[in-house]
Formats: structure tokens, sequence, C-alpha cells
């Protein structure tokens, strides 16, 4: 499976730097990602929904860190590309 595309919208909310889209095998979008800027680094959060108990379920995720890595650099990329801002990705604890 591959990305395809990606679409980023840019935003300058706090922490959170831009929405993004990814497409896979230009058959499946998943939309909602956050891309957020941290003191430690950039990190891309996947989907997530509010439960009734306050608490949130991640919607999609990757099932291991060599997906995530790969996912994150293809978004950092295009970031970069549009944003002019380097990225640097956030070292996990």
């Amino acid at each position: 499976m591959e990305i395809t595309e990606i679409n980023i919208v840019p935003v300058d909310e706090g922490r959170l730097r831009a929405y993004v889209s990814i497409t896979f095998d230009h058959c499946f979008v998943i939309s909602e990602l956050k891309l957020i800027r941290s003191k430690k680094g950039y990190l891309v959060s996947m989907p997530r929904r509010k439960r009734a108990n306050g608490t949130y379920v991640d919607v999609v995720a990757p099932i291991n860190d060599k997906t995530r890595q790969i996912i994150e650099e293809k978004v950092f990329a295009a970031y970069q590309l549009i944003a002019n801002e380097s990225v640097k990705r956030r070292i996990p604890k």
C-alpha cells in the first residue's frame, strides 16, 4: 500500500499547524489528521472521537511504528513544501 496523495490545509491555531488528508493507492482516503508542533518537534495526530465518558479513541491508527514513521515522513515533507518551515519528528519517550 502506498500513499498516493497528501492534502495539507495550513492553520495557525496554537500548536496545530495543519489539517491533513492522505490517500492510499488512489482509492482510500483518511481525513482529519492533524499536524501538531510541540516543544520536542512535530507529530501527526490520527483522527479521534470523543466518547460519552470524555475519553478519546483513535478512529484510524497505524498498526506499527514503521507505518507511523512512513506517514509522518510523507506528511512532514508535504508540509515543508508549502510552509517553507523545517519539520523535525518528535522523539517519543
